[in-house]
């Protein structure tokens, strides 16, 4: 079950820290971006603290300070309120959650008991502010989200498939809550970072984005914070969402074919065809494959035709998967992985992922996962 709030923080460094690239401490042209982070954890006489920067991601490395007689400090460069996490390093004691915390211009104090870091106290910036009264808005609901893992994880052993359904859909219901708890603190809080930070999470980084709920509250936005680093992930997710909506013509790429043959996608037109996203690793999409076979050989005599692309990034495992699952269709990749440029063009988050074309090339339908795959192909086909 994702984490709701503060705790939904957590998985956005884990997801962006893994990466190398050049020291998170940017040079900046002024004094006035920059930051003194200091802080005291209260039984720490000694270790380090690491400063991850999740606006950074793969362009920076963590910075590392030495925890002195229970206190460190880390001074860097902010050109805007950056969302960090700091963490405590150890050689003994169980590890511990991150602090979420935000890098701006001026001084910054760090307060912590040194078994719950995650519950120091940050003082200084304006935007931690926000996300305090964010995470105080979101609480009730990590509360619920808490006491619903611990039913769940007592109900799972007895395999009681009734009271487990009940579980998932209260917990979706808490989602739901979520997204209006998000929506309000938007609303209510334009010139915040934070509110950007919580529209991409909520919505932005969701497996499918809605831009007739997004768009509306990015245009609330005050103009710097749309022009601010999670700004312009909203924005770029809510761009390749309307590209992408039902009713669209499908953005044309080029990409190579398992010989390495360029195959465009234009080149379908005059075919009913499935755009499919897709990759040797994804064990979700292995198993979708039989139904997808079983749509090509169903309809192929028809004009259904299949464009698969691959998010791998090792060709004989791409090649392997193609065969073993036998999927007698077109195959392309530019081997990248997640860096997909296909994938990045779609905005596609989660595979597997599939969109369906009409002669036209344009979008008729999209997510379509099992029967219903089969379903619609039979209502535009037969």
């Amino acid at each position: 079950m994702q984490k709701l709030g503060a705790g939904l923080l957590l998985m956005v460094v884990m997801a962006s820290c893994g990466g190398n690239g050049k020291s998170g401490s940017a040079s900046a042209n002024s004094g006035d971006s920059s930051y003194v982070l200091s802080g005291t954890i209260e039984g720490v006489d000694s270790g380090a603290v690491i400063l991850f920067n999740v606006q950074k991601g793969e362009e920076g490395e963590p910075d590392t300070a030495k925890i002195i007689k229970g206190h460190f400090e880390l001074k860097g460069f902010a050109a805007e309120p950056e969302l960090a996490f700091l963490a405590l390093v150890q050689e003994q004691g169980p590890r511990q959650p991150p602090l979420p915390l935000y890098l701006e211009a001026g001084k910054i104090n760090v307060e912590a008991p040194k078994d719950s870091l995650y519950t120091g106290k940050v003082t200084g910036p304006a935007s931690q502010k926000d996300l305090d009264k964010f995470n105080a808005l979101v609480k009730p609901l990590e509360e619920k989200q808490k006491a619903l893992y611990q039913q769940y994880q007592e109900v799972a052993p007895t395999g009681d498939a009734a009271k487990m359904g009940e579980i998932q859909k209260a917990y979706e219901a808490l989602q739901d809550e979520n997204k209006a708890l998000v929506t309000k603190f938007v609303k209510e809080n334009p010139s915040s970072y934070v509110a950007a930070f919580q529209l991409a999470q909520v919505f932005a980084y969701a497996e499918e984005v809605a831009p007739a709920e997004l768009e509306p509250l990015y245009k609330g936005l005050d103009e710097k914070i749309k022009g601010s680093h999670f700004g312009k992930v909203v924005k770029d997710a809510l761009d390749k969402a309307k590209s992408t909506a039902i009713g669209g013509v499908a953005p044309n790429f080029t990409l190579n074919d398992v010989n390495g043959k360029p195959v465009a996608l234009a080149s379908f037109k005059g075919k009913y065809t499935l755009l499919d996203f897709w990759a040797s690793w994804c064990q979700p999409c292995r198993m979708e494959n039989p139904t997808v076979v079983k749509a090509y050989d169903t309809y192929k005599s028809k004009g259904f035709d299949i464009l698969s692309v691959s998010l791998d990034d090792k060709k004989e495992n791409w090649e392997k998967a193609i065969a073993q699952d036998k999927l007698a269709w077109t195959h392309v990749s530019d081997l990248k992985g997640w860096k997909s440029e296909a994938a990045a063009l779609y905005g596609v988050k989660a595979i597997p992922m599939n969109y369906l074309l009409d002669k036209d090339g344009k979008i008729i339908a999209k997510s379509l996962r099992g029967e219903d795959l089969i379903k619609k192909l039979g209502e535009v086909l037969n």
